[in-house]
């Protein structure tokens, strides 16, 4: 267990302050009459009362005490759990330009994509999961990781407009394929989801596809929309209007980067071709990787918050009635 604020525990130097305090007034209260003898008194015995006299105060210095370890916030951290796992190192590069916004597959093409991908995430045991954006630029999203809430959760935040608009296939597999080279899984392995032609970036997608075979990284491509024509939403004054443009997703680049790589092509015309491509993740084989995991701080507070409250509701209880003291 540890404190947030252990500077509170100073205030601690006042409890003896309180002893002295109480018992200053507990002189002050004796009578001042005086009596000729009290040889007849020395015989009795007190009652009970006379011996439970201090209780009232026992109990509030406890409750003060109890006060005190409540404002420095006691916390208990989870340990830190290392433990091996049989699992694939996956990073899911998903293309954000514009055109994904196309409804051929619904409710659009990004949405249809974010939805296939966070059932596929839900379904994990042991898979170490990175997200990879990209448009015009690409940038790491999320890192490998097995806390798949937070993968669940960055996916649901993919967006249109998160970098310049683009397709730069070539630098979003080189940012993939950064995150992946120090892996020590023997499946690893790129999801590399777009629905047009490589038109941005410095390196081209097939060079970038040579990287990956030399280090051993499947990539899995797949272009995403129906064949022909797709419904496009455009904004217009008088609200929204749709208009068919075509689709040209270069198929023989996703091929050719597929093949390389040991990977498939897949041509995702709805959602089924997408579950299609993590049913063949599953297939591939796993290796032990090494896990780390750390869990939310617990605030613990309470008992020492409900012990202060027990301690002062009984010191008012007893002050009031079997111990009440007279003026």
């Amino acid at each position: 267990m540890t404190f947030a604020h252990p500077e509170m525990f100073w205030l601690f130097l006042a409890l003896p302050l309180m002893i002295w305090l109480h018992f200053w007034r507990e002189d002050r209260r004796r009578s001042d009459f005086r009596f000729p003898t009290v040889s007849h008194l020395k015989n009795l015995r007190g009652g009970a009362r006379v011996y439970l006299r201090h209780l009232p105060f026992v109990l509030r210095f406890l409750g003060v005490a109890l006060l005190v370890v409540v404002l420095a916030r006691p916390q208990l951290f989870d340990r830190e759990v290392k433990r091996s796992v049989e699992g694939i190192d996956i990073i899911l590069c998903l293309d954000t330009s514009t055109s994904m916004a196309a409804e051929d597959l619904k409710p659009n093409r990004i949405e249809a994509a974010k939805n296939v991908a966070a059932e596929f995430v839900k379904g994990r045991a042991a898979d170490r999961i990175g997200i990879v954006p990209f448009a015009a630029q690409s940038f790491t999203q999320c890192p490998l990781t097995t806390d798949y809430s937070v993968v669940t959760s960055l996916l649901g935040d993919l967006r249109m407009g998160m970098v310049e608009d683009g397709t730069a296939i070539g630098m979003a597999l080189a940012t993939a394929i950064n995150r992946l080279r120090e892996s020590e899984a023997k499946s690893k392995v790129v999801i590399l989801l777009t629905d047009g032609q490589n038109n941005r970036g410095e390196l081209d997608p097939v060079t970038a596809a040579h990287a990956a075979q030399a280090l051993g990284i499947r990539v899995y491509t797949v272009g995403v929309g129906t064949r022909g024509y797709a419904p496009y939403p455009v904004q217009t004054v008088f609200g929204k209007r749709y208009q068919n443009v075509p689709v040209n997703i270069d198929e023989d680049m996703l091929r050719d980067i597929a093949k390389l790589t040991g990977g498939k092509y897949f041509r995702a015309t709805d959602e089924r071709a997408l579950r299609e491509i993590y049913r063949e993740i599953d297939k591939l084989e796993r290796t032990k990787v090494n896990v780390e995991e750390y869990r939310r701080v617990a605030e613990m507070y309470g008992p020492w918050l409900w012990g202060a409250l027990l301690c002062f509701a009984m010191e008012a209880l007893l002050s009031a009635t079997v111990l009440r003291k007279l003026p």
